[in-house]
């Protein structure tokens, strides 16, 4: 493999495993348009020969969701948000059905798209102090993307009752409702235990089954064109945008009046 240098992740890869580290502390891990196009050129790379992806983050914050102020400046130069979901949706069907095993390996805040990248994961390996949450609904807005994912992973009722409550759901809880399949003091040890685990699985075992597994349940392939449609629809709404621009310029979220 070529030696890439990105911007916005660190990556390494070990005999048949590739970690990928989101690298925007400054910016608490949120994603933006080079994230996912990074992203996606290394899952390309992982297709040959290995076996499993692993994804993490900085120990405070996982990923916590769309960058505002890019977003910010995109709508400010009349381009649409929604144009950049579809690779961002697209990378999140990569994860999910791609010839790999893929592992989010969660500690601290987890929230909006962070949510879409791990529910995407077919593991999930969370860290006691994690905690995971949409946002959204609080701007007017909803995770249109993210909910395919979401719902596949934990079912129709957690999923709406995360996007109607806005509130952070706690690791253990995040266990009990299937949203992480482990919940650890310390999840480098047990990613350890994971990996080691997984080690003797065949590339073409791991294919074939991921491709299997993908047809008996194809909920995220369906949902694309209406969850792509449904995010241009909210971020065209002039109401919308308005909180946006006021959040982005000022800080104050859309409940908050000017003197609060």
């Amino acid at each position: 493999m070529d030696i890439v240098t990105y911007e916005t992740i660190n990556v390494r890869f070990q005999q048949n495993v590739c970690f990928i580290t989101f690298d925007r502390p400054e910016a608490n891990n949120t994603i933006n348009e080079r994230l996912v196009e990074e992203c996606l050129h290394v899952l390309s790379e992982c297709e040959d020969s290995v076996t499993s992806v692993v994804l993490e983050g900085q120990p405070e914050v996982f990923c916590f969701g769309a960058d505002f102020d890019e977003m910010y400046r995109k709508m400010r130069q009349g381009m649409q948000h929604a144009e950049s979901q579809e690779p961002l949706y697209r990378l999140w069907l990569a994860l999910k059905s791609g010839p790999y095993i893929t592992i989010a390996r969660v500690r601290g805040k987890v929230n909006a798209g962070g949510v879409g990248f791990a529910a995407a994961c077919d593991i999930v390996i969370a860290e006691e102090s994690a905690s995971f949450s949409l946002s959204e609904l609080l701007f007017g807005l909803y995770p249109a993307c993210v909910l395919p994912f979401l719902i596949q992973r934990i079912g129709f009722q957690k999923a709406h009752y995360m996007t109607i409550m806005t509130k952070p759901v706690p690791a253990r809880q995040a266990l009990e409702w299937g949203l992480c399949d482990v919940c650890v003091p310390d999840s480098a040890t047990e990613l350890r235990k994971h990996l080691l685990r997984l080690r003797p699985l065949s590339k073409k075992a791991v294919i074939r089954y991921k491709k299997y597994i993908d047809s008996l349940n194809d909920l995220v392939h369906r949902s694309k064109s209406i969850a792509l449609a449904e995010n241009q629809a909210m971020f065209s709404d002039p109401d919308n945008q308005s909180a946006i621009f006021r959040y982005a310029e000022t800080g104050r979220l859309p409940w908050e009046t000017e003197n609060s």
